[in-house]
């Protein structure tokens, strides 16, 4: 484990599982994961060997239910086999290579057939999100929205980008209430007054869009739905003073600035990132507070994906290496869209 001292900058994108990489960017980045002392709960960047402290916690953390709350704690369920992709689809690198890719080097810069495409792809991922959000209701389970969100993705010619990424075992992330980011779909039933963000990612002629939205299964309590509304504001916020020449810090301080005003946390640990031809590449885009240099430029791709917590920020890691959820087992929302820099501002790429 690297202590809060460290001279080694550390970063993980919104979709890096349990990697850890080096960042190729010239200039530090911020210690993002890191152990601190006094504070019970996993860092990012614990290897494997230590994954015994990762059981530990989680088997600690199922044990009670939450308190004040008739809510009970995720646990994982069954997790089906994988699903297949048609031979004649276009799949991305990393599929092929099973090597977990990093945040590619260099910003994502696109000409006119490339922003056609980054359309065409941020469209789909739209449309397909939108269709999930149809299907959320209680007792559906989630391994069941990743069977419909993989079958219109394939049945529009594309590839859903998650799907062997790093090894993740499924089309689409699912996360429940407390679950941060990365949920896997599985065997577990949605229940009434649940939360659950849908992420998805389309590979469409080469092109990556992404997109996530967090919806509500049933009757919500008016807590939960505070929380969504000021998530989505804070993603609205940050789209809204983006544009050529802006600085990349002013995405963290607006994000930060709407969250303080209803007490809310920013999760710091997972990042926005550029998209397009490659999933995860540069400009790393922080939802905190920071002084991290970068302006945007015409032409570029990126997601901006805030997580908001109604209580701890400290992210604890599922045994399966890709599920994080709120050390307290406070409710997590996230809103994602992928942007366009244009000559007036951002396009938002992914909606319908």
């Amino acid at each position: 484990m690297a202590m809060a001292n460290s001279s080694v900058s550390l970063l993980m994108s919104s979709f890096m599982g349990d990697q850890f990489l080096r960042c190729s960017r010239h200039h530090s980045l911020p210690q993002l994961f890191r152990y601190k002392p006094g504070i019970n709960h996993v860092s990012m960047q614990l290897p494997r060997s230590l994954s015994g402290l990762t059981n530990l916690l989680f088997n600690r953390r199922n044990i009670d239910e939450l308190s004040n709350s008739n809510r009970k704690r995720l646990r994982p369920g069954i997790v089906s086999p994988r699903r297949k992709v048609p031979k004649d689809i276009t799949k991305p690198p990393y599929v092929k290579s099973m090597v977990p890719p990093g945040i590619a080097s260099g910003p994502e810069v696109h000409d006119k057939k490339g922003i056609e495409c980054m359309r065409a792809s941020g469209r789909l991922a739209a449309q397909v999100l939108q269709y999930a959000g149809t299907l959320v209701k209680p007792g559906i389970t989630t391994d069941e929205i990743d069977e419909a969100v993989h079958q219109m993705i394939i049945d529009n010619g594309a590839y859903p980008s998650p799907l062997g990424y790093g090894g993740f075992p499924k089309s689409v992330c699912t996360s429940v209430n407390e679950c941060i980011c990365h949920g896997i779909p599985d065997s577990r039933s949605l229940e009434d007054g649940d939360i659950i963000n849908i992420d998805v990612t389309v590979y469409l002629n080469g092109y990556h869009g992404d997109t996530s939205t967090t919806f509500f299964c049933g009757d919500v309590n008016d807590e939960a739905k505070k929380l969504v509304q000021v998530t989505k504001e804070s993603l609205d916020k940050a789209i809204s003073i983006c544009g050529p020449g802006v600085e990349f810090k002013k995405i963290g301080k607006t994000i930060h600035d709407h969250a303080d005003k209803y007490g809310y946390g920013v999760v710091q640990q997972f990042v926005g990132h550029g998209v397009g031809r490659v999933f995860h590449a540069d400009p790393v885009i922080l939802h905190f507070r920071n002084n991290e240099d970068g302006r945007m430029m015409l032409n570029q791709t990126f997601t901006i994906e805030p997580m908001l917590t109604i209580g701890s920020i400290n992210p604890v890691m599922w045994k399966d290496n890709w599920t994080v959820v709120t050390e307290d087992g406070s409710l997590s929302a996230q809103f994602e869209h992928t942007i366009l820099i244009t000559p007036d501002g951002a396009e938002i790429m992914t909606q319908c």
